[in-house]
């Protein structure tokens, strides 16, 4: 029976050895202790901070909105289907933000700043913090869609970035909505383009409405 030599078995050792990937780090992790209507109610999380970004363990986000002294309130963005009471949430340490850059211009996003216009993916390299409010929330998706062919009939849609959100999309994604949107146009104030925002307001307060008993 062949032997391996006592080098052989060294080296294979070390190589083994550098391979390995030796990271320590701390999370910050919990439990939903009640789950429903986009909202979740998660405990333990005593550091969270105001608007910061959770990531559940079936892949959706949320963010931190209602920290009391026993219980944190997350807005769930995105259905939540697979979220049950027990589930695993981790903090991110990081408040809510998207990505910002010059490739959104001419493009058709949703709350998230991700493209829902089949163009491809949007590279960028910076992020926002999203703030205060602006865009199409809660239309019907034949408005929007009259709006961007408008837009390229006129040759304008070239310096237009337009962040939608359906009327049939999640609450929270329409309340996050006018955030992305002014994230966006403060990323081209601070580089001193000239900038407008014009929302429709009305979607705004049912919105807001439905958020109330949140609060």
């Amino acid at each position: 029976m062949a032997t391996l030599r006592v080098n052989v078995i060294h080296k294979i050792l070390r190589e083994r050895i550098e391979q390995c990937n030796r990271k320590v780090g701390i999370e910050n992790i919990s439990r939903v202790v009640q789950v429903g209507d986009g909202i979740a109610r998660i405990i333990g999380l005593g550091e969270i901070m105001s608007g910061e970004l959770v990531e559940f363990a079936e892949g959706t986000r949320g963010i931190a909105l209602n920290l009391e002294s026993k219980n944190v309130g997350i807005v769930l963005m995105g259905d939540g289907l697979m979220i049950q009471e027990g589930s695993f949430v981790k903090a991110t340490g990081r408040i809510a933000q998207i990505p910002v850059s010059e490739a959104y211009l001419g493009r058709v996003i949703n709350a998230l700043a991700k493209p829902i216009d089949g163009r491809g993916e949007i590279v960028a390299s910076e992020s926002r913090l999203i703030e205060s409010p602006a865009p199409a929330i809660g239309q019907r998706e034949s408005s929007v869609t009259q709006v961007i062919t408008t837009f390229h009939e006129e040759g304008t849609m070239e310096y237009t970035i337009i962040v939608a959100e359906m009327a049939d999309s999640p609450a929270t994604l329409q309340y996050l909505a006018p955030y992305t949107g002014t994230a966006l146009a403060e990323y081209s104030m601070y580089r001193e383009w000239h900038t407008l925002i014009y929302d429709d307001l009305s979607p705004n307060r049912h919105k807001f409405i439905t958020k109330c008993p949140f609060y």
